[in-house]
């Protein structure tokens, strides 16, 4: 039999929560704005599935390049190359500049 390959494997380490931090995550995380340019750290809440970006982007960081409905295009350098990450506010974190 085939083993699965859904968009959350091999995240078992990577996205878990500290025992203290388990459930659901404040509110407020949700009604964050940004602004286009602004930098912003892309960290992956796993109790919110909705709007998460793919595992491979958790922990970097990049800049607000635009809006897509209620989530933000963050534009991100990967490897030499930029890529457009589509996250919903609950994932981003403004990057401390």
């Amino acid at each position: 039999m085939q083993r699965s390959r859904g968009f959350r494997s091999k995240t078992r380490q990577l996205l878990k929560k500290k025992p203290r931090a388990r459930g659901l995550s404040p509110i407020t995380r949700g009604f964050q704005t940004f602004e286009e340019g602004e930098k912003v750290n892309i960290v992956i809440d796993p109790s919110i599935h909705k709007g998460m970006p793919h595992s491979r982007f958790h922990g970097l960081t990049g800049v607000v390049t635009g809006i897509r409905g209620t989530a933000y295009e963050v534009s991100v350098n990967v490897g030499g190359k930029t890529k457009i990450v589509v996250s919903r506010p609950e994932h981003l974190v403004k990057a401390v500049q």
